[in-house]
């Protein structure tokens, strides 16, 4: 128990460092570009939610140790809290486009990084991987409502798609089911965040950004349809072995309680 409560405390302390270099981050911003109190408490907010839900996992999870992989998406998602933050400041005053497409690509570049670091250190989790996930919903998410003040609130599907998802398999049990690994999820989702970027950036006309989320919209379609119609069929299939394992099962049954 004791040992237990040893592991349990060095995962609070990572956990305490990070929403630490998180608030670093908010004033290292603030003294750069004079961010507003909507950045301000947006990004305390990120810093806090994301140490308590952090802290609550970790403690259910019972791992050993924090593992360097969970560190980089850690790092991940103090970037994403500063994107966050620029975001929210946006609707006070004009955004640091520069800064906050840097914030936005490191981050997105360091996704292939903490996977990799898993698998060569023998660390993956099922929290490591969802912590991921997470990671990259939220941008995403904080990223269409960025580019959706530009080109449209339509934009918002790009991001709030996953969470409608997430609220399907609440009344749908059958779309909790595992889906089997699939490259073209994997390069879709990563699109997504690509293409978010380059048109938050306005390096491009206006049409060529309309063109670059359409098609990141359209793909990102295209995939959860794909995995829904899956998932679908999968609980068919499942649901047929049922009854016909049972249409068998009870005259066996029937037949041994008459003997």
């Amino acid at each position: 128990m004791a040992l237990n409560n040893t592991y349990d405390a060095r995962l609070q302390q990572e956990t305490a460092v990070g929403a630490g270099v998180q608030i670093l981050l908010l004033a290292l911003l603030g003294s750069a570009i004079g961010m507003g109190p909507a950045g301000w408490l947006t990004g305390l907010a990120f810093a806090f939610a994301t140490w308590a839900v952090l802290s609550r996992a970790l403690h259910r999870s019972r791992l050993s140790s924090f593992g360097p992989a969970n560190r980089v998406t850690l790092g991940r998602t103090t970037l994403v809290g500063g994107v966050t933050a620029l975001v929210a400041d946006s609707f006070e005053s004009a955004p640091p486009v520069t800064l906050l497409a840097a914030l936005t690509a490191v981050a997105l570049l360091l996704d292939g990084v903490d996977g990799k670091v898993a698998r060569r250190t023998g660390t993956s989790s099922a929290l490591g991987a969802r912590f991921d996930m997470e990671v990259d919903a939220f941008l995403i998410l904080v990223l269409s409502v960025y580019v959706s003040t530009r080109l449209g609130p339509w934009v918002l599907l790009i991001g709030g798609m996953r969470y409608a998802f997430v609220v399907a398999a609440r009344l749908a049990p059958w779309l909790n089911a595992p889906l089997p690994p699939s490259f073209a999820r994997k390069t879709v989702a990563a699109l997504q965040g690509i293409c978010l970027l380059v048109a938050g950036a306005q390096l491009l006309p206006l049409p060529a950004d309309l063109a670059v989320v359409l098609l990141a919209l359209g793909s990102l379609v295209w995939s959860f349809g794909r995995d829904v119609v899956w998932l679908w069929r999968n609980a068919r299939t499942v649901t047929e072995e049922a009854v016909t394992d049972r249409a068998v099962a009870e005259p066996m049954l029937l037949e041994l309680a008459t003997r």
